[in-house]
């Protein structure tokens, strides 16, 4: 009687209540492995959102230096009496251009292709070796920034720095083509008013009263060297979609940068 009764303690689980145990279980594994792998990707998409913001924002940081350091040293930081000092020892101008460097000319006229909303050559020596020739430079149809650093020479600015253009930002979609900006406008209607590419480097002049400046930089509005200030907007896209609308991601950064060395 006993040992009928410890037998029947004894006793383990039914086929179906083993069946319905596992079925329970593989919902909750799989409901909890379906939150991981969404969590998971919504860690790397926002981790490629902060880097993109992050490599851009360095990038305008870095940018507004060298524009700020543009046009040192001046032509009178060396003696005045010397007529021979060689024009690769000074900034002739804050920001060079070509083809017919250093003749004035106009942004948006005679500048032919620099400088512009997407092409920027700083001169400067900011890094105390020399003066060097920094430009920025983003294709139209590319969402590549590049950047190239070479030593000054009595040669063209852009054509000496055409060959020297490294990636620098990556996913820059101020100048994307026709096609990738109407997909960006679809999702957000607000950017690229119009339609148009939006420029990276906007103007800011300072003319002074008088015909010429000392330096020769003349008194024309739209001179390079009376350019002051400039706004740098950066528009970059995310590499991956969104792990939950399945869509690209922007940031827009926008930086400001005053030159300090005033016209010479």
């Amino acid at each position: 009687m006993n040992n009928t009764r410890i037998r029947r303690n004894q006793q383990g689980f039914t086929l179906a209540e083993l069946l319905v145990s596992s079925v329970v279980f593989l919902l909750m594994a799989g409901a909890a492995f379906s939150l991981l792998a969404t969590s998971s990707q919504r860690f790397k998409t926002d981790s490629q959102v902060l880097t993109s913001f992050q490599e851009a924002r360095l990038g305008i940081d870095q940018i507004s230096r060298d524009i700020a350091d543009g046009g040192f040293p001046p032509h009178n930081h060396f003696n005045t009496l010397n007529a021979v000092t060689p024009v690769t020892s000074y900034a002739a101008t804050p920001f060079a251009w070509g083809p017919a460097y250093p003749v004035p000319c106009t942004v948006g006229g005679t500048c032919t292709p620099t400088p512009s909303g997407f092409d920027l050559i700083i001169e400067t020596d900011y890094d105390g070796t020399g003066v060097k020739w920094i430009r920025y430079q983003l294709p139209a149809g590319s969402t590549t920034l590049s950047r190239a650093v070479v030593t000054k020479s009595t040669g063209d600015p852009v054509g000496d720095t055409d060959d020297k253009l490294v990636p620098y930002i990556r996913n820059v979609m101020n100048n994307a083509s026709g096609a990738q900006i109407a997909a960006i406008r679809a999702v957000y209607p607000a950017m690229f008013p119009g339609g148009n590419p939006v420029p990276i480097f906007t103007y800011t002049f300072e003319v002074l009263p008088g015909s010429a400046l000392a330096g020769g930089c003349p008194a024309i509005a739209t001179a390079p060297c009376n350019i002051r200030d400039v706004d740098i907007v950066l528009i970059v896209q995310s590499l991956d979609r969104d792990a939950k609308t399945e869509k690209l991601r922007l940031v827009e950064l926008h930086g400001l940068a005053h030159r300090l060395n005033p016209n010479q």
